[in-house]
């Protein structure tokens, strides 16, 4: 008898994925949700009237009050993508702003923002050595930066600032005598072309003319060199072995070590890095927004550039959208109160029915259901007013906030190893 052997077929090749995968693909979306965002705000401009929703000092203010918050966000990325959670970035904007204003009124503001900087980046250690080398509970060490921070800085203004010479040029306990001004600038022609394109009031037209006048008009040199920090952190943290090692340690440092990554150098590195961005973020403060030391000048500016942060998924492209988000939001509440606010009560109608007819398309009816519902009571607030409570116009900034986490919480990846506690030698 013959036995017969069954031939098993090999396993067929995988395909080959011929989706592109370049630059494209990766860009096309965001663009497209820009466009779309844009056109949207642009019919909600002409229903209701409210020219400032884009306009170029509406866009100028949003740009000055969305720094702070984006180097403060950028200062978090530093630490968390290398595993430390940084809670103390408030505190060490405490920081930045008094070394801007004690510095800064003595000299002058180039030398002011740079003590600023090492101010956060001496909070930065602060933290660093809490948290990597005596394994301090991270959001703990970060607390407690935030109160040493708040209290040293209310010393010592009181100490520096409450008689003498400078009592005499404006100082008292809660700020510092004036500091000179940085310089701004403005793009020659750019900026004059693009403000008479906006005057004429034209659908998106005028619309993307505004934007684009809002970020090339009054510029501080501040602001130029957080947009390059931010390109080059980027390119540092992803295009460099210098990131990747960095990277590594907040996602296994265990393996790192085991690969000849110094895990504690590293983290040093970034917690320093975050602390001068923080610093940064609060000399911004002082030196451009108010020309001064204030006490309560960061307004949680801090824990807000984390929301930025979170809501970025810990990249620097999203971080930056979440800070112009907030930015824009808060201008809007500063510059044109009530009307203004109200009117994006439309927008964000539109915006619920949309998160309900998506969630409704996957199947998930209560969450879709709450939305649409939401949707529902926000058009009658609209309908049946026409301005905003100035409490609640106060609260816009914080609100956005709330509600863009939420909103966020689902597609969210933090580095593995984020906040865990991690001893010298275990990857050995």
């Amino acid at each position: 008898m013959t036995a017969t052997m069954t031939d098993t077929p090999p396993p067929a090749a995988p395909k080959t994925d011929t989706g592109r995968t370049g630059p494209g693909r990766r860009f096309g979306r965001p663009l497209t949700i820009l466009a779309a965002g844009l056109v949207l705000v642009a019919v909600v401009r002409i229903i209701t009237g409210a020219e400032q929703l884009t306009s170029g000092g509406q866009v100028s203010a949003a740009l000055s009050l969305a720094v702070p918050i984006g180097l403060a966000g950028l200062a978090g990325l530093w630490s968390e993508r290398s595993g430390v959670v940084n809670i103390g970035l408030e505190g060490m904007m405490i920081l930045g702003t008094f070394g801007a204003g004690w510095i800064g009124w003595q000299s002058s503001p180039w030398l002011g923002l740079l003590c600023g900087i090492g101010f956060g980046v001496l909070g930065g250690l602060v933290h660093a050595v809490a948290t990597v080398t005596f394994g301090v509970d991270h959001i703990v060490s970060g607390v407690a930066v935030n109160l040493l921070a708040l209290g040293a800085t209310q010393y010592l203004a009181k100490l520096f600032f409450s008689d003498g010479t400078a009592a005499d040029k404006g100082g008292n306990p809660k700020q510092s005598p004036p500091v000179d001004s940085l310089p701004r600038f403005d793009i020659p022609g750019l900026s004059d072309a693009l403000s008479s394109v906006e005057k004429h009031h034209w659908f998106v037209v005028s619309d993307i003319a505004g934007i684009l006048g809002g970020l090339v008009t009054d510029l501080s040199v501040v602001t130029v060199l957080a947009a390059l920090l931010f390109a080059g952190s980027w390119w540092v943290l992803w295009r460099t072995s210098f990131g990747l090692r960095l990277r590594s340690c907040g996602e296994n440092p265990v393996a790192a070590e085991s690969l000849g990554v110094n895990v504690y150098r590293y983290k040093y590195v970034a917690v320093a890095v975050s602390g001068g961005l923080a610093g940064l973020g609060g000399a911004f403060l002082a030196l451009v927004t108010s020309h001064t030391y204030l006490e309560g000048q960061t307004g949680g500016r801090g824990y807000i550039g984390l929301a930025a942060m979170i809501f970025g998924n810990w990249r620097p492209g999203g971080l930056a959208m979440g800070a112009g988000l907030f930015g824009y939001s808060d201008a809007l509440q500063l510059r044109n109160g009530g009307q203004t606010v109200h009117a994006l009560l439309l927008l964000l109608v539109v915006l619920l029915a949309a998160l309900a007819g998506w969630k409704l398309y996957r199947k998930a009816h209560w969450q879709g259901g709450i939305s649409l519902m939401t949707a529902a009571l926000v058009l009658v607030w609209y309908l049946f007013t026409d301005e905003v409570p100035s409490d609640f116009v106060g609260a816009t900034p914080y609100v956005v906030t709330l509600l863009v986490l939420s909103l966020s919480a689902q597609r969210l990846r933090m580095p593995r190893a984020d906040g865990m506690r991690y001893r010298k030698g275990q990857g050995k």
